[in-house]
This record gives C-alpha cells, structure tokens and sequence, in this order.
C-alpha cells in the first residue's frame, strides 16, 4: 500500500508556534522540576468485538482533549461520524497531555497489547518545544511503527505532522517538519500533515489559553481528520 499524501496549507510561524505550545502545555511538575504527563483518558481499552475493527488515537494533549468533555474531544467526535455512516468502527483515545515521543514510545507496548486495525500517532510537538534533536523524535516515532507492525504486521498506520517553534530557528524547523513525511513514505502510512489548519490561532475555536481547541474547534479538527482519514475508516468498517 503506498503512502497517501493529504495536501495541506503550510502553516504561518505563529501557527506553527501555536501548534507546538498546544501539546506542551504547562503540565504538573515532579520535585526535581521536570513535566509530568497526566493522562486525560483512562487506560483501560475494552476489548475489540470481532466485528468491529478498531481505531486507536496516540497523541498528545490536542487528542487528549484538555479542557473540553471527553465526548467534546475530535475522537469521540470521530466516533458518532463514524457511526452515522454507519461503520463498524471503535474509536479509542489514548492522548496523554505533556507527553514526549519517547513517552509515546514507553507506554505503546501498553496500547498494543489487543492490537488496533489502524494506530494514528500524533507526537513529537513536546519534543519540538524542548528543541530535541530531531532525529530523536524520528527514532521514536519509527521505534513505535515498528513495535506496532512487529505486533501484527497488518496494522495500518497514519502519521500527524508537527511543527516546531519558530523561534528555533529555521533549520530547526525544517528539519523537525521533514520528520513526518519522512516517516510516513517508507512505512506506506498515511500522512496528515497538519491537525489545527483552520483552528490554530482562529478567535473563538480557541480556548484561554490561546493553544487547545475550544468544542468548536474540535468539531473543526475532526472534520479534518475525517478528510484525511475517511477512505480508511470506510474501508476498515465495512469489512474490505
């Protein structure tokens, strides 16, 4: 199956500060002052119906849905699209607010112990706020693609591009943009290249923060997802 590019506005720096500051959020801290993640969701998946194929969310606090109901979040909203269509889908969140690629990696194993139709991997926009080495955040997230088709080889992978804050510097941004479609090419996963088009920086799909999508612009989010990933959902949920 060949990678399938979903064309995307490239985002203006204040968009790509935004987006890196929306998953890195100001978490609560251990006593050595390092972030800890606080997990928006409870880990504990059920078990997949046979006849149902599953979707799993591994992100950051924009899948987590800081701030908003859980059924405010875009994967619950994906779910009732989903089920509207009348797909036999089971959609999971699994964001987990603070959290590095190497976190993601950590508690992956975790995750693919009932192994999902589709893994969709939003990560590394902590990382860009921490200026780590980009070709870290490559390794991590290629370790995780791994760790998955190692599991059962027929998982079907999707890859939530990043951005960088500006402030970095330009190479560093390009280089940590480079990242996800880098990622996605060899490991024939769909790519999406940007979850906040049309919602970061937008007055009102905001919350106070200026950085975590309000319940509206989560509706704005899933239906970007839902764009780039509804060929796949309709074939995983009606059996093809």
């Amino acid at each position: 199956m060949k990678s399938r590019l979903v064309p995307a506005a490239l985002a203006l720096p204040v968009v790509a500060a935004i987006l890196a500051a929306g998953c890195g959020h100001r978490p609560a801290q251990n006593g050595d002052g390092t972030p800890t993640a606080t997990i928006e969701r409870p880990d504990s998946a059920p078990a997949r119906p046979s006849a149902r194929a599953t979707v799993v969310f591994l992100g950051t606090s924009l899948t987590a849905g800081l701030g908003v109901d859980p059924d405010q979040a875009y994967p619950a909203l994906l779910q009732r699209k989903a089920d509207s269509a009348g797909l036999a889908l089971t959609i999971l969140n699994r964001g987990n607010s603070g959290e590095t690629s190497a976190g993601a990696l950590a508690r992956v194993g975790w995750i693919l112990q009932t192994p999902p139709s589709l893994l969709v991997i939003e990560t590394g926009a902590n990382d860009g706020l921490r200026g780590q080495d980009p070709d870290s955040t490559k390794a991590n997230i290629q370790a995780i693609i791994d760790k998955a088709r190692a599991r059962d080889s027929t998982i079907r992978i999707a890859i939530v591009g990043m951005e960088a804050m500006p402030n970095l510097g330009r190479r560093y941004v390009e280089r940590f943009r480079a990242i996800y479609p880098e990622l996605a090419r060899p490991n024939d996963a769909i790519y999406v290249p940007f979850l906040l088009e049309g919602i970061a920086g937008v007055e009102g799909l905001n919350q106070a923060d200026g950085v975590h999508p309000t319940p509206k612009g989560q509706e704005r989010v899933a239906e970007n997802v839902w764009k780039a990933l509804r060929p796949t959902f309709e074939e995983l949920g009606r059996g093809k």
